[in-house]
């Protein structure tokens, strides 16, 4: 089945040549950034033997997606969307260049900062744009394989900075990344179709951000990753900071068991991504996303009361198939239901508002699991993912999974 979803995808890569440099721009920056993260963490560690500074280090990845989502939102749909990417990817190149000569773990920080803030508005900008280089019947599988390039991306650069750092040390990794970003700009050069179909006028600022909550207010789908997701947000911060816990404390597993419990979630997500668009095409929205968080509440559930870690990897892997599925429900209901001028803005301000959600729950979850145990942290997440689902299937509608009314667009 999923050499078939593949082989699917590929073809959409094949005759969309706009897509196939979006695609092969984001392979080549994700390979190298999930490398360089392993080399940033290590490279902290090493001159701080301190956790705290790697707390700072794991703040800046998503703090600079809260703060640019909520106040530089509107920029996305006011600059031209390759431009906006092409300079995150040279900004972001910069930084990695500099990193090697960084002379403190403060420099390093503040150099990571700058590479987050690019990536903050990357993002959004990528998926505002890839409704403009596919047909709207081909959205649900091309935002599938770009998830699953992504989670690829995940496990392969991650097992490459490894094996990277340990042989040459961080420096070789920053400068392997920084000249992914600069792969991955002119991959993004080569793109020949607008990215926009209208920029957005300013009305002012902040008129422009209440302008992107008005439309997510205003629209169901919207209105419905907002609600859901906040909720999934949530449980996944308690499962995140628990996991390790689970794996060492209650099974008894080492670091080899929760590696193996984290590569179960990535296998999961790679088989979800991949999965998503097709589900999508034959069943409509509705079904799919419900089912999907309600499948991470199931595992997370089943993981939680598991007796050993290898029947809690199973569980974990079919809760990474939920996680896979519904990222790219997500996707698809924002590019449909959000204006193209509005939505590079809907796009970063519901990013910002689940990464807020979750650094914020992260916090909550660490002393929620040293007081009742990473189990319950667990048990608890299932049920915030059960509701979350509920939630998805009660607002959604058939007539809701349409593309926005293009009169909308200009309205």
């Amino acid at each position: 089945m999923l050499g078939s979803l593949s082989d699917a995808g590929l073809r959409l890569v094949g005759r969309a040549p706009g897509y196939r440099n979006l695609f092969l721009a984001a392979l080549a920056s994700g390979i190298g950034t999930w490398l360089a993260f392993v080399a940033l963490v290590v490279d902290v560690t090493d001159r701080t033997d301190d956790a705290r500074w790697v707390s700072a280090l794991l703040i800046v990845e998503f703090l600079p997606i809260v703060v640019v989502g909520l106040a530089a939102a509107p920029l996305v749909d006011r600059l031209p969307r390759r431009t906006i990417m092409v300079t995150a990817d040279l900004v972001r190149a910069g930084a990695f260049v500099a990193l090697p000569f960084a002379p403190s773990a403060l420099a390093i920080v503040l150099l990571a900062l700058v590479a987050g803030v690019a990536t903050s508005l990357f993002r959004p900008a990528v998926y505002a744009g890839l409704p403009n280089l596919v047909d709207d019947a081909d959205l649900p599988r091309a935002n599938g394989l770009l998830q699953t390039a992504e989670n690829l991306t995940w496990a392969i650069g991650a097992l490459a900075g490894g094996a990277l750092v340990a042989g040459f040390g961080p420096d070789a990794a920053y400068l392997v990344n920084a000249a992914s970003f600069v792969v991955s700009a002119l991959f993004l050069v080569r793109i020949r179709e607008t990215l926009e179909e209208a920029r957005a006028a300013s009305e002012g600022h902040w008129r422009d951000v209440k302008a992107g909550f008005a439309v997510v207010s205003a629209s169901r789908p919207l209105l419905t990753v907002l609600l859901a997701w906040s909720v999934v947000m949530v449980a996944q911060a308690g499962v995140n900071v628990a996991e390790i816990f689970l794996a060492k404390d209650v099974f008894d597993a080492g670091d080899f068991g929760y590696g193996f419990l984290v590569s179960a979630g990535g296998a999961g997500l790679v088989i979800g991504s991949l999965a998503g668009g097709p589900l999508i095409d034959r069943y409509g929205m509705r079904g799919p996303y419900g089912l999907a968080i309600a499948l991470m509440g199931a595992g997370f559930l089943g993981a939680a009361g598991a007796p050993t870690v290898w029947v809690a990897a199973v569980f974990v892997l079919v809760a990474g198939i939920g996680n896979g599925a519904a990222v790219v429900c997500n996707a698809v209901l924002v590019q449909r239901g959000a204006p193209d001028r509005l939505r590079g803005r809907v796009f970063a301000l519901l990013m910002s508002t689940g990464y807020a959600l979750l650094g914020a729950a992260m916090i909550a979850a660490g002393p929620a699991t040293n007081e009742f145990g990473a189990r319950a942290v667990w048990v608890g997440a299932a049920a915030l993912c059960a509701l979350g689902a509920t939630v998805a299937v009660a607002l959604l509608r058939p007539a809701d999974e349409v593309r926005v009314d293009p009169a909308q667009e200009h309205a």
